[in-house]
C-alpha cells in the first residue's frame, strides 16, 4: 500500500471528513489472515501537529515490532503506551468518511477544512494553514538534502 498525493476535503460539524478515494482503495484489502477492516488507524503524529493515519497492516507491523522489545523494558511500554494505545480504529461510513475524535483535532488544530499527505505507508491528515507553512520548510530541507537520496556510492 502506497498514499500519494495531497488532498483537501472539507469537515463537518460532528468532525466527518472524506478521505481521498485512492486512499479508501489503497485501505480496503483484506489482510492476509482473512480479516477485513474498513477504515482507517489514526494517531497524533510524533514528530508534526497533525494527525498521522495508516491501515491496519502496518499498526500491526508496528505491534509485532514492539513485542520483539523486552517485556519489562521502560522502552516497550513507552511505544506500546503511545503507538498502541494512541491509536483509533476509525471505520468509514457509507460516504467514505471517517469521524475524527476531538482529541485528534485539537491535536493537530483542524476545523473546517483537512489536508490530507500520502507519505508511502502512512498519510498526515493537517490543518490547511500549517500544513503550507510546514511544505515550505520541508521543501527548503529537502533541497538543502537532496543529494542524500542519491544513497551510498554516489549513484543516481
Amino acid at each position: 500500500m502506497l498514499f500519494l498525493s495531497t488532498y483537501q476535503n472539507k469537515v463537518d460539524k460532528k468532525g466527518r471528513v472524506s478521505v481521498p478515494a485512492t486512499f479508501r482503495s489503497a485501505l480496503a484489502k483484506v489482510t492476509p489472515k482473512g480479516e477485513e477492516f474498513s477504515g482507517i488507524i489514526a494517531y497524533a503524529s510524533f514528530i508534526n501537529h497533525c494527525v498521522e493515519a495508516c491501515g491496519i497492516e502496518r499498526i500491526r507491523k508496528l505491534s509485532n515490532r514492539i513485542e520483539l522489545l523486552d517485556p519489562f523494558s521502560e522502552e516497550r511500554d513507552a511505544f506500546a503506551t503511545t503507538i498502541l494505545g494512541g491509536s483509533q480504529q476509525l471505520s468509514f461510513d457509507g460516504e467514505g468518511r471517517v469521524m475524527l475524535p476531538e482529541a485528534l483535532i485539537e491535536v493537530a488544530g483542524i476545523t473546517e477544512m483537512a489536508v490530507f499527505i500520502g507519505k508511502g505507508e502512512t498519510f498526515e491528515i493537517w490543518e490547511p494553514r500549517a500544513f503550507a507553512e510546514y511544505a515550505a520548510r520541508a521543501r527548503e530541507l529537502a533541497r538543502e538534502k537532496r543529494l542524500r537520496l542519491r544513497g551510498e556510492g554516489g549513484a543516481s
